[in-house]
């Protein structure tokens, strides 16, 4: 049974913003990695099918699937690095609440990819505030 992350996308205020970084990063040769403190204790969890999302200015906007996770270093060198898919997903938006690092997120709990089919043409600001008010 899988399970997800959720974190804060510090430093991008928009979808689009973060998808410009990791297309620099990815041109520059590196590799589309999170660096975290901690090491996830269900990692086996996230490595069936898990996704990290992400979340904008108050509002899960995005998803990428998680592809590996490695613990490195000893002691206060030690950190944990997860290596995510380059695909960025666009997700229903849904509200969340501040907090720092990162946090699991039931499959349940997760909001729906935002495909085609689900938005038509409509601007992702329009729905989250369709959804803040809802009305969707």
């Amino acid at each position: 049974m899988s399970i997800n992350l959720i974190k804060l996308c510090v430093g991008a205020d928009t979808p689009e913003d973060l998808r410009v970084w990791r297309e620099a990063r990815a041109a520059a040769g590196h590799r589309p990695i999170v660096h975290t403190r901690q090491t996830p204790k269900r990692a086996a969890e996230l490595l069936d099918g898990g996704s990290l999302y992400w979340v904008f200015k108050g509002v899960i906007l995005m998803r990428q699937r998680i592809a590996a996770i490695e613990t490195m270093g000893e002691g206060a060198q030690r950190r944990c690095e997860i290596l995510l898919d380059e695909t960025l997903i666009p997700t229903a938006p849904q509200p969340r609440r501040a907090f720092q690092g990162w946090r699991y997120l039931d499959t349940k709990e997760a909001p729906i990819d935002f495909g085609e089919a689900a938005h038509g043409d409509l601007p992702i600001e329009l729905a989250r505030r369709l959804r803040e008010a809802g009305a969707w």
